[in-house]
């Protein structure tokens, strides 16, 4: 038995790698092509009216509930497009324009290149009326990388164009950073904010290459060019200048803050920590309690909404090494419940 399976697996696996190495190998041939073609362009943005799809979502939950006696006819007479719009009557916007934007961070805040290419647009034709809502996500990350994403919305500041955060599960740490430069921060009651702290740490092999004969040489021109390492040794003088240097960015952190949320205790609130929706607005890090469903649905009748995304074309060569992957995490998945099943029976 043991030694059929196995050959199964084996045969399977042969497979497999065959068809990994077919889509690498298609991946390069496509990548040394492009080369030689003119580049694609670098994105493209796309516009959502949301007002449309939450009139879409509404009419069609009303054509379901419609009493089932008065027969299917009878519900297409009533769901005539021109009778629909008598019975809507249009909003009263004033030439109100609310652009949603979304923000899904991780440690480099990768989405600042398509952010920038929104705000970039959306300062060619926003007028002081307008509104921008970022719909907010991310637990933090690097401080240069979350301070030039932040540099981003205060764009929007500087030109006097409203701009409201919603955070409807967190914004911590560098996400705060982003957040707190909104005039407005809405977040959902369970969302966590603040974190307002600075961490950092890293592993030293110095002891254990030591024991092996191993030396590191490390030589620097300037005293701090170099301060905690991972092979090296490390002294008490470059922690003592590591930990000066946490200090230094805590503080600018806490000076962008204040600087954003006047009425905050930054003292109170910048110890690391962080809170939830209900006990942020407590503390005045945030200004109202409510998800961004909500907070857009209340705008549904004042202004005309857009969803406004920049996506970045991706080349035909990482496309394919995505489908690889992908087509990878499938097989093991199945692989997995396979010897789930094997081991079970």
């Amino acid at each position: 038995m043991w030694t059929e399976l196995l050959g199964q697996y084996g045969l399977f696996a042969a497979k497999l790698i065959t068809l990994l190495v077919g889509v690498l190998a298609l991946a390069l041939i496509v990548g040394g092509m492009r080369r030689q073609r003119p580049p694609i362009p670098q994105g493209d943005l796309q516009l959502e009216h949301l007002n449309r799809h939450y009139q879409r979502l509404r009419d069609g939950l009303s054509r379901r509930l419609q009493p089932a006696r008065n027969g299917r006819w009878q519900r297409l007479k009533n769901h005539r497009p021109w009778r629909a719009k008598a019975k809507t009557p249009p909003a009263q916007t004033n030439g109100r324009r609310v652009f949603v934007l979304d923000f899904h961070g991780d440690l480099q805040a990768s989405a600042t290149v398509a952010l920038r290419e929104e705000i970039s647009a959306l300062l060619q034709v926003a007028e002081n009326h307008d509104e921008v809502v970022l719909r907010l996500e991310s637990s933090g990350g690097m401080v240069h990388a979350y301070g030039l994403a932040a540099s981003q919305l205060q764009r929007l500041r500087d030109r006097g164009i409203a701009l409201t955060v919603c955070v409807d599960k967190v914004a911590a740490s560098g996400g705060y950073m982003m957040a707190c430069v909104g005039q407005r921060i809405v977040a959902a009651p369970f969302a966590i904010v603040g974190s307002i702290g600075v961490v950092a740490q890293l592993p030293n092999l110095h002891r254990l290459l030591q024991r092996r004969d191993v030396d590191i040489e490390l030589h620097t021109a300037g005293v701090f060019k170099r301060t905690l390492t991972v092979l090296g040794e490390n002294t008490p003088e470059a922690r003592e200048k590591f930990r000066q240097e946490l200090e230094e960015a805590h503080d600018l952190f806490k000076q962008f803050v204040r600087q954003h949320r006047t009425r905050l205790d930054i003292d109170k609130v910048a110890t690391g920590e962080h809170w939830y929706g209900t006990q942020a607005l407590e503390l005045r890090l945030i200004d109202e309690v409510s998800t961004s469903d909500d907070y857009l649905m209340r705008l549904l009748d004042q202004a005309q909404i857009y969803r406004l995304r920049y996506r970045l074309a991706r080349p035909m060569s990482r496309r394919l090494l995505s489908l690889g992957g992908r087509l990878g995490d499938t097989v093991v998945s199945w692989l997995a419940s396979r010897h789930h099943l094997l081991f079970k029976d």
